[in-house]
């Protein structure tokens, strides 16, 4: 399917750096030392930040909330010449068994995480998928290829929690009864400037007992400030404008009060109880799931077309078959 429209899908606001940190080294195995840097505080708004105390990688984490298991893992790289956009960058995991100051061994993973830009080119993320075989501390080393063909890296530590804290893949999404355009009128359904009535017709717990795939975006449109949201909104209703009644589409805004927020300001914001219904604390997630409401796939931060579109198909796929062998 073409999906060239996505490409020009518009405002949005300038990288944030990350930025404060102490530094620290970590010995692992073998005699290397790997740097690791900690964030000022364990959230530096929604998302993780570093900064690299001997070189200038600044490092924001764009997934937070990981779990056990196959994770879908995104970070945002900036020097000091800006967003740092290299088609990709090297990745080894590590496990730090006496936690975030303690000794790490043998990289567990070596693969490469790509770069994925935002429409219009204004921010850009890594995404790669890895495997988490235990909770605990676990670091990141990123490395950059640098123009006289060495490597620069940076070596981060975060935390994984035995579940996520949000519906992880395999679980039953929440039957969530959100707000929609038959109780509530369109400026109160979303602070985006455009309103797309295809998003706003149903409850996830309509689209849900519809029993065909649902794609769920929890996004403000009209206050993405951080460098890990993106024009999301935007893409599902590309989604819904290209594949249509195949599945339902339901987006719901971060916040209850929109037009108070026009007036004034997100001080008097008021987040949406269905986020907490979803355990969700950072600021934009999409999630698709299959005609049983089950979770096949969840994005944290922006999700550009390159990996929305496989995951919906994957779903798609698999509820045209479960169609046709009904029928059989």
């Amino acid at each position: 399917m073409a999906m060239a429209m996505v490409l020009c899908l518009g405002g949005l606001a300038a990288l944030a750096v990350a930025c404060g940190g102490d530094d620290a080294d970590a010995l692992v195995d073998g005699g290397a030392t790997a740097r690791r840097i900690e964030p000022r505080s364990p959230l530096d708004g929604p998302y993780p930040q570093y900064q690299d105390g001997l070189n200038d990688l600044h490092t924001i984490l764009g997934t937070p909330d990981l779990g056990v298991g196959s994770q879908r893992v995104t970070f945002v790289l900036s020097d000091e010449t800006g967003l740092v956009r290299t088609p990709a960058v090297r990745v080894r995991t590590y496990f730090f068994a006496d936690g975030p100051r303690g000794v790490a061994g043998e990289p567990l993973a070596d693969t490469l995480a790509r770069f994925y830009e935002f429409p219009e080119g204004i921010r850009g993320l890594y995404s790669t998928t890895l495997e988490f075989d235990r909770s605990g501390t676990w670091g990141i080393e990123a490395g950059v290829a640098q123009p006289n063909g060495s490597l620069e890296t940076t070596l981060f530590t975060f935390e994984v929690a035995q579940a996520p804290e949000t519906p992880a893949v395999g679980e039953l999404a929440p039957r969530s009864h959100n707000r929609t355009s038959e109780d509530t009128p369109p400026e109160e359904l979303t602070t985006g400037v455009d309103f797309d009535a295809g998003l706003y017709r149903l409850t996830i717990d309509d689209a849900i007992a519809l029993g065909r795939p649902t794609v769920v975006v929890f996004a403000s449109p009209g206050f993405c400030t951080n460098a890990l949201c993106g024009p999301q909104v935007e893409l599902v209703s590309a989604l819904r404008t290209v594949y249509g009644p195949e599945a339902s589409y339901v987006h719901v805004e971060l916040y209850e009060n929109p037009s108070e927020i026009r007036s004034g300001g997100l001080e008097v914001a008021r987040r949406t109880p269905v986020l907490e219904e979803w355990g969700l604390t950072s600021d934009e997630w999409t999630f698709i799931l299959d005609g049983d409401g089950v979770v096949r796939a969840r994005f944290e931060g922006f999700a550009p077309m390159a990996e929305l579109v496989p995951a919906f198909e994957a779903v798609l796929a698999e509820a045209g078959e479960r169609a046709v062998s009904r029928v059989d």
